[in-house]
């Protein structure tokens, strides 16, 4: 999945041209269509998908390498409630990476891309990382992967946030991050209960979430 890499960075594009957005700063002290996130938060934690990748790309490989699947299982937040210290070290970290104000945070996530552009590309296909918060590590590729569905998730909540359209996006960007939730709500619901959703409307589940 090499091409991962390439599909990872026009999401992280398309969220900085999102960030920059004036509707994003007019609307920054506001409530976000998510729970509990302000604007700022919200923002602040789209611009960490692109702050984490430097910070990984620097860490050392950490345990075992392990496949996605056990990666989502044993990360508290997939299933803790928004109370839960996992989720509200989420918030914070949002809200902490916003602090300066929306220019500052639009610069910042710039030039992380910028950087990101150059690093990625020249990393080993076999390239490992640790993950400097968890005690396991992912390849590159599949840590990328996660990344970039945090991208589309959180840029499509961001939009909304502000009352503008979602972020359109290639279809080849899309596609893996539709499959890795799949997977995800298959993990968490059960195949009969996606497969109702997706084919049964008399006898669909209330939600196949992911998360």
């Amino acid at each position: 999945m090499a091409e991962i890499r390439e599909l990872y960075l026009t999401a992280a594009a398309s969220a900085v041209a999102l960030l920059r957005d004036r509707a994003v700063a007019a609307a920054w002290a506001k409530p976000s269509a998510l729970t509990e996130f302000s604007v700022a938060g919200l923002a602040g934690h789209l611009a960490q998908q692109i702050f984490r990748v430097d910070l990984a790309l620097d860490a050392e490989p950490n345990g075992s390498v392990i496949p996605l699947r056990e990666h989502y299982a044993r990360s508290a937040w997939v299933t803790a409630g928004l109370g839960h210290e996992s989720n509200v070290s989420i918030r914070r970290g949002g809200e902490d990476a916003a602090a300066e104000g929306p220019g500052s945070l639009v610069a910042l996530a710039q030039a992380g891309l910028d950087k990101l552009t150059v690093a990625l590309r020249a990393e080993p296909a076999d390239r490992v990382l640790g993950l400097p918060w968890a005690q396991w590590s992912l390849t590159l590729d599949d840590f990328l992967l996660t990344r970039l569905m945090e991208l589309v998730v959180h840029s499509d909540d961001l939009a909304a946030s502000v009352g503008i359209p979602t972020p359109e996006l290639p279809q080849d960007v899309i596609d893996p991050v539709v499959d890795l939730l799949a997977r995800l709500a298959v993990h968490r619901h059960g195949p009969t209960a996606v497969i109702r959703a997706l084919s049964r409307t008399e006898r669909a589940p209330a939600t196949i979430s992911a998360f």
